[in-house]
């Protein structure tokens, strides 16, 4: 029998595992993604350009959940059918966001931010030194497991290409809403894939840094 001392050492152990639980993980629920208004799409093609000098405002959840949405979000009233293409339908673009208060991966189904660490990792995103401090960094990631066991190479093209439609849809929206963005291939992706714990079948493929352009 434990000692009414070794009793209560337990309890307040259980008592801080408990709490230590509770706290590591803080999903973000997202409002509605707004799919009305916003600027005609031969005007947002026309000023979607490349910044690399941000302010270190954050982004309104509003405005991220349009951003995501955006992205690779569900349209058309079914989960099959993305905002982008992906080959086969595969749907293998996995989008990651890396914010100050942690890494999270975007769940369209449940329009949720699901955080997966606490840890800043906004530096390991990019080599350039805006990463760090930019609100927002968004990485594209493979799960190469949905592409029907194809050999690696082939994978990787497809992979690359499918991501490039979800950054293209992230110019685009970024246009339109008065943000500043760049992709970014510049990426110690062994580095980020180990900060994030992927697992071995999670392939990084670009990044995305988000935010309001630097006066």
């Amino acid at each position: 029998m434990l000692r009414y001392a070794e009793k209560q050492a337990v309890f307040a152990a259980l008592f801080i595992l408990i709490v230590n639980l509770s706290c590591t993980a803080e999903d973000i629920e997202l409002p509605n993604p707004d799919k009305t208004g916003g600027m005609p799409i031969m005007q947002a093609l026309n000023e979607r350009a490349s910044t690399r000098a941000f302010k270190e405002d954050e982004i309104p959840q509003q405005v991220l959940a349009n951003i995501l949405w955006a992205a690779n979000g569900f349209n058309r009233g079914t989960a099959d059918m993305r905002t982008a293409p992906s080959t086969r339908n595969f749907q293998e673009i996995e989008i990651y966001a890396c914010l100050k208060s942690g890494y999270y991966i975007y769940d369209p189904a449940s329009n949720m931010l699901k955080q997966l660490g606490t840890d800043d990792i906004r530096a390991v995103t990019g080599m350039q030194p805006f990463v760090k401090t930019a609100p927002l960094n968004l990485v594209f990631v493979a799960d190469t497991a949905k592409m029907g066991g194809m050999n690696e190479a082939t994978a990787a093209n497809y992979a690359f290409a499918d991501a490039a439609y979800v950054s293209q849809n992230v110019y685009l929206v970024c246009a339109s809403l008065g943000l500043g963005t760049v992709v970014r291939g510049m990426v110690d992706k062994p580095a980020l894939e180990k900060a994030m714990n992927l697992t071995s079948d999670k392939k990084v493929i670009l990044a995305q840094t988000v935010g309001y352009p630097a006066e």
